[in-house]
């Protein structure tokens, strides 16, 4: 399970600036954010070492995408990875609209799952979801202003989408027109360990395994082994085209922080990074 919150065309300084918490087994084979090559695409973001997707990526030529799941009690056997998702939109030069479209032929192939798709040079940023089961693919122009992407559909009222909300909407007021301090918005948000009552609990799984997911942050112990927040990520993109894309990760019980800045430019162009 995994959590956003982003603001989208909204903000006098960023045209896009995104929260994310991402929840995975500790023992998942993960690698830590870095640019690597997808067909020839140069991609940056954290990958899962085992299926080889990612559940947040951006490109030098500014498309971004990230992914979370649907929480349900049924899975289909077999399916594909969604981590591919978001590689397929990043490598492609289809609008995010056309992406979606595209998406409609194979979308039940995979469990379910909430894609965000977004190019900022056109200022176009897509919600793509295959869930409820059943219906057809749920396709929405994202509208600029704050929403919030957990386990059900865009900005659905779940007690920790509605908290997340809350807090960074206060957070947002408090610097104004002013540049944000995403380090503080890291550590005051995205590490809320608090849950929700039991009774505003969506009822879709066990009560129990519903209650430890209802937090921002996760921390919990299954059968299969620990499995919480493995990584908070920060993705802030400037009118300007700059873009700082930091990310704090659990590792073999200890926490790391690595922020890697570069400027949206042609294929010709450098950028820098700074770890």
């Amino acid at each position: 399970m995994c959590i956003a919150a982003f603001i989208w065309q909204a903000h006098p300084l960023y045209p896009l600036l995104l929260l994310q918490n991402r929840d995975e087994y500790y023992n998942m084979p993960t690698k830590a954010l870095a640019w690597w090559d997808v067909d020839g695409c140069e991609i940056l973001g954290g990958r899962d070492e085992v299926a080889g997707g990612t559940w947040l990526a951006c490109s030098r030529q500014g498309r971004v995408a990230f992914l979370t799941n649907v929480l349900e009690l049924h899975h289909l056997s077999g399916a594909k990875t969604r981590g591919d998702l978001p590689l397929l939109f990043l490598k492609s030069t289809k609008s995010p609209m056309e992406f979606a479209d595209q998406l409609l032929t194979n979308a039940d192939q995979y469990n379910g799952f909430n894609l965000i798709v977004a190019d900022i040079a056109t200022k176009s940023m897509v919600y793509i979801s295959n869930r409820p089961k059943g219906e057809p693919i749920h396709i929405q122009q994202v509208s600029p202003g704050l929403h919030v992407l957990s386990n059900a559909k865009l900005d659905s009222p779940w007690p920790k989408a509605l908290r997340l909300r809350k807090s960074v909407r206060q957070m947002l007021n408090k610097y104004g027109k002013n540049e944000v301090n995403v380090k503080e918005m890291i550590e005051k948000l995205m590490k809320d360990k608090v849950k929700a009552d039991k009774s505003n609990l969506p009822g879709i799984c066990a009560l129990d395994m519903e209650f430890n997911l209802s937090s921002i942050f996760v921390e919990m112990d299954t059968p299969q082994g620990i499995c919480g927040t493995r990584s908070t990520a920060a993705l802030t993109i400037r009118a300007s085209g700059e873009v700082s894309f930091c990310d704090k990760y659990l590792e073999k019980g200890a926490w790391f922080e690595k922020t890697i800045n570069y400027h949206i430019q042609n294929e010709t162009s450098d950028f820098s990074e700074v770890i």
